[in-house]
């Protein structure tokens, strides 16, 4: 069994981030309000969307059996879509509900995603399209946030978070350990193994020796995004992915793809065998699904 423990769904692109809103043109293109287009999807796709079909489609081309949506600032929340697509898919997909805590009516929704049958949450910290792109930086470990983490304690398992990559104000390592001992009980999950750059070797092992803890889970989406301009099988994404296995170990990480706007660089196929030898059978195991089945299943 293949898990995709990152992955996004958008009928409707909404993005919205540092660079104002994001709205979609043809061929699977998309503009920022500075003016900057960005190809989102590849252009095969042709209109700029991404439903759930598609994302099942590309599931089943690849043997990937279940998915994690884990919707954000980017492409837009979408917290009812999400919704729609566990319930008619529940046999194939989970989700996590994003939240903006500075809305004016934030404990009004909040009430409201709690009646819901969904118990994650995402919280994109990040600087370019997550809250910390729209809004002030603030503490993830403050009292706004901890209010909010004080009411889903006890009612959701997990809590996902983008930070950002280090030197990002978003990129708050110390205050996710913080979380992570305050609220036991909950899976905490730091997304894209941190989002780490090329030559950040040495930081990336403090981080996981940081983050060392029983309730603390890594997938590792677009863990070769940040080095790009390398061609497969992405030999720094290799090595970071080799000290991630010997500090936290197999349990502690899970694949994803972060599709569809990884797509348009590197197909699904090489996403999941660039980790080939890596991994002894049992650790794969763990990686490919029985840590997200754990996590979020």
């Amino acid at each position: 069994m293949i898990i995709d423990a990152h992955a996004h769904i958008f009928s409707s692109l909404s993005g919205f981030g540092a660079d104002g809103e994001l709205r979609p043109l043809k061929n699977g293109k998309a503009i920022w309000s500075t003016g900057e287009v960005i190809q989102l999807i590849p252009e095969e796709y042709g209109k700029t969307e991404f439903p759930v079909s598609s994302l099942l489609k590309l599931m089943d081309e690849n043997s990937v059996d279940r998915a994690v949506l884990l919707q954000g600032g980017f492409l837009g929340f979408d917290n009812y879509g999400v919704l729609e697509a566990v319930r008619a898919q529940g046999d194939r997909l989970r989700g996590a509900f994003p939240l903006d805590p500075f809305c004016r009516n934030a404990e009004k929704i909040l009430t409201h995603l709690l009646s819901e049958d969904i118990d994650a949450f995402k919280f994109e910290a990040s600087t370019g399209c997550g809250l910390m792109g729209m809004h002030r930086s603030f503490p993830l470990d403050g009292e706004m946030m901890y209010r909010i983490y004080e009411r889903l304690y006890g009612k959701v398992r997990t809590i996902a978070f983008d930070l950002g990559s280090p030197g990002d104000e978003s990129h708050q390592t110390d205050a996710i350990r913080k979380i992570a001992e305050d609220f036991p009980s909950f899976n905490i999950v730091v997304c894209h193994l941190s989002s780490p750059r090329r030559n950040q070797d040495e930081n990336l092992k403090r981080e996981l020796e940081l983050l060392r803890k029983d309730n603390v889970y890594f997938d590792t989406a677009a863990l070769f995004w940040k080095t790009r301009e390398e061609p497969y099988p992405f030999e720094t994404a290799r090595r970071y992915l080799k000290y991630a296995l010997s500090i936290v170990g197999a349990e502690h990480l899970m694949w994803g793809s972060d599709a569809p706007s990884t797509l348009v660089h590197v197909p699904l196929s090489e996403q999941l065998d660039y980790a080939k030898g890596i991994f002894t059978e049992g650790e794969a195991e763990w990686y490919y699904h029985k840590t997200a089945e754990k996590v979020y299943f």
